[in-house]
């Protein structure tokens, strides 16, 4: 059951989501949201990268954490870091100093691509995005069902395992504000297989988890489903005015498992009303996914797209 005393997620934000055309750019390179005090979304901008990830900073008493670093340089994300850290940084003293922690909830390179602007940053420890550093860094034992604990001070979070998409995926429970963060193993969007039998295993363990949890709000890395149920955006697409919140429901998690159930073993593109997964790699998967790419990509930069009106 979820705690009654559960610090609320404000959710109801409009997500900056790309401009129609090149010669149109319009959004910041980051938007930053505060969910809540001490949780802090980050967006990158679509303008600067298809990917456009969802950037998640939690803040302790001692420490923060900062979960990915983006798809692009990361020098405008550290400066925006070193802001919302200010005011813990400068009330401390050398022996107190305010840590932070860079991890990532995998290792591919849009999410580690702002790494270098963390690399030698006071009181800063960057971890590493293969699986031995990152069972090292938790001190995780039994992989992937060991949940273990990383404590940021009056704030411990909970880690573990979660293969499938990738092999070195971590999934971040936060049992303050209810919140699971799966980065990309479940989110509104294309799930890329890696491991069917592993990412099965996965999501029977984050059902159970959330269920046992009384988890609130389910969190992934990326938005590429528009509000139509089963219709994705393409890949590559830089302009996404119809699309759902990042925040998923226990239900929908639920489904997406039981959905994934059905064509684990059948490799293609399988299409539900708020998950598509794509398992395996061969041309039943990279065919259609790079020839609505290229299609998107041309109507991206001849300005085809009209601009929705709401945005």
């Amino acid at each position: 059951m979820a705690s009654p005393d559960l610090v609320p997620l404000d959710t109801d934000v409009h997500w900056i989501h790309g401009s129609p055309s090149p010669r149109r750019l319009a959004d910041p390179p980051l938007q930053v949201h505060h969910l809540a005090p001490g949780t802090v979304l980050i967006r990158q901008s679509k303008d600067l990268t298809y990917e456009a990830p969802f950037i998640l900073l939690l803040l302790g008493e001692d420490r923060a954490l900062l979960l990915d670093t983006g798809a692009v340089d990361g020098s405008e994300l550290r400066r925006t870091v070193d802001r919302l850290l200010e005011g813990r940084t400068t009330a401390r003293t050398d022996d107190t100093a305010y840590e932070l922690v860079v991890a990532h909830t995998h290792g591919h390179g849009d999410h580690l691509a702002g790494d270098a602007a963390f690399a030698g940053r006071p009181n800063t420890a960057v971890v590493g995005r293969d699986h031995a550093e990152v069972v090292a860094h938790f001190g995780i034992t039994d992989w992937p069902a060991e949940v273990v604990t990383l404590d940021l001070g009056g704030r411990v979070l909970e880690v573990f395992g979660i293969p499938g998409h990738h092999r070195a995926s971590i999934a971040l429970h936060d049992p303050m504000t209810g919140l699971l963060h799966t980065g990309d193993t479940v989110y509104p969007g294309r799930i890329y297989v890696e491991d069917a039998a592993a990412l099965l295993d996965t999501l029977d363990r984050l059902v159970t988890f959330a269920e046992q949890r009384g988890v609130r709000h389910v969190l992934g890395c990326h938005v590429e489903m528009t509000r139509r149920p089963g219709h994705d955006y393409p890949l590559g697409a830089r302009y996404q005015p119809d699309e759902p919140s990042p925040f998923m429901t226990v239900e929908q998690l639920r489904a997406a498992r039981d959905a994934f159930r059905t064509v684990a073993h059948r490799p293609g593109i399988h299409r539900f009303d708020d998950i598509v997964f794509c398992v395996g790699e061969g041309p039943r998967v990279l065919v259609p996914l790079q020839l609505r790419a290229l299609v998107e990509q041309v109507r991206w930069r001849l300005g085809l797209h009209r601009r929705n009106p709401t945005t």
